[in-house]
């Protein structure tokens, strides 16, 4: 057992529906860990979940990625003892100064990354872990064309893939943003111009894949971008749902290829969480990938960092810290 708190949303609503409760939180049942929290990660999905937009019964504690460390092990637990440090980024309930997960949904993290920067990165990073390794096995000179490259997902999937020696094209909203990018080509075009553009950059070769998060609003572009049997990876839809596609229309393009992949199948078995987790901390150790925290919260201060974030008034990731 354990004292705390936890923070509530019994009520869809604006940030001040996220309410402080205290709490007991009970010994670990079989196959689960108790963990106290050292580190939240806040993502824009706990804001899908408190305003209604995706559905959950209410109550509901917010959160899927957290990390601390080992209080508590459950009945029939392998492989995790007391006094280790995990991070979870799955199942709900993050928001708490202690939290009762599946043992197979924790990841043990090694010295060279603090609660903090797992609690950043897990969720975008494990994203980018399974884009850039397990859906096409690119190498080193193909191109790949990403679009939000200087959002969460893609700030992490282009050093990555710079990494495996790809030529990224990065695509973002603004110069700003594209210039902040460490790409090979950026831009930051319209979307009817950017094949052309990306032709232009790359003296006249179309990308071998399109990692595309935006959704309906740059479809139609990013077809335009590939080249015969080239690979259209549409992982998120930031923009609305992509429209329905006819078949014909991608072989007429050139045979292309789609795939609309999730994490969730990407990390289904403990076996391929810890290897999903292991690459990725492996890029963080090795100064790939680099976890930018722009600001901190006290957890209890949850409802401010759900502002600031709707407002579009934070930079990198954001934490909360009990």
């Amino acid at each position: 057992m354990a004292d705390g708190y936890r923070l509530v949303i019994r009520d869809h609503g604006g940030p001040e529906a996220i309410m402080r409760e205290d709490a007991r939180f009970a010994d670990p049942g079989p196959g689960e860990l108790l963990i106290e929290t050292e580190a939240v990660g806040l993502n824009f999905i706990d804001v899908y979940y408190r305003i209604g937009l995706y559905p959950a019964q209410l109550p509901i504690t917010l959160g899927s990625e957290s990390a601390g460390t080992v209080v508590a092990v459950g009945e029939g637990v392998d492989g995790f003892a007391r006094g280790e440090r995990v991070g979870c980024a799955q199942g709900d309930g993050a928001y708490a100064t202690h939290r009762v997960i599946k043992a197979t949904q924790a990841v043990r993290l090694p010295e060279a990354v603090s609660a903090e920067m797992a609690a950043a990165t897990m969720l975008k990073g494990f994203t980018a872990c399974y884009l850039a390794e397990d859906i096409i096995p690119l190498e080193a000179g193909q191109i790949a064309l990403v679009h939000s490259a200087a959002g969460g997902v893609g700030s992490l999937l282009v050093p990555w893939l710079r990494d495996k020696g790809v030529i990224v094209v990065a695509h973002a909203g603004t110069a700003d943003k594209a210039a902040s990018v460490d790409a090979d080509h950026a831009l930051s075009c319209r979307f009817q111009d950017l094949p052309q553009a990306l032709l232009e950059a790359t003296g006249g070769r179309r990308a071998d894949v399109v990692y595309d998060g935006v959704g309906q609003a740059s479809w139609t572009a990013s077809l335009a971008c590939l080249r015969k049997r080239g690979l259209m990876v549409s992982f998120g839809n930031a923009s609305g749902p992509v429209p329905p596609v006819a078949l014909t229309d991608l072989m007429r393009a050139g045979s292309l290829m789609v795939i609309r992949p999730t994490m969730a199948d990407y990390i289904g078995t403990p076996a391929e969480l810890a290897h999903t987790a292991e690459r990725l901390f492996d890029r963080i150790a090795r100064g790939v990938v680099k976890p930018v925290i722009g600001q901190r919260y006290a957890l209890a201060d949850a409802a401010e960092a759900h502002r600031a974030l709707e407002a579009r008034q934070t930079t990198g990731s954001t934490v909360l810290i009990p």
